[in-house]
């Protein structure tokens, strides 16, 4: 068993992965919030077509998207910065190896 400079052994997880879950889910859009024992995201797909809709409070116009939660994840705060890093990273690569995607514009004015 080999240390690491501090002097404990080194992790590394042996991950599974079930037949059910191998395949994943598809999902083209994600909620992301947190309350105090951590963050939660919803990853859902878009089901219909998007319409508008009027609210009923204050007569507001707004186009409603029909969506439904495909997959519900709840992270440690612990594990947020970690997910940060690994996500830039991974994106990083990615548009290393394929031109870039076009970005949405920008709410700024």
């Amino acid at each position: 068993m080999t240390d690491s400079p501090g002097g404990s052994p080194e992790t590394r997880f042996s991950i599974e992965i079930s037949p059910e879950v191998e395949g994943g889910v598809y999902a083209n859009f994600v909620s992301i919030w947190h309350d105090n024992d951590g963050f939660t995201l919803d990853f859902a797909a878009v089901t219909g077509q998007p319409r508008p809709k009027q609210d009923n409070t204050d007569g507001h116009v707004f186009l409603n998207v029909p969506a439904r939660i495909v997959s519900r994840v709840h992270i440690p705060p612990s594990q947020v910065f970690e997910i940060m890093k690994a996500l830039e990273q991974q994106l990083t690569a990615w548009e290393r190896d394929r031109p870039a995607p076009k970005r949405p514009p920008s709410d700024e004015t």
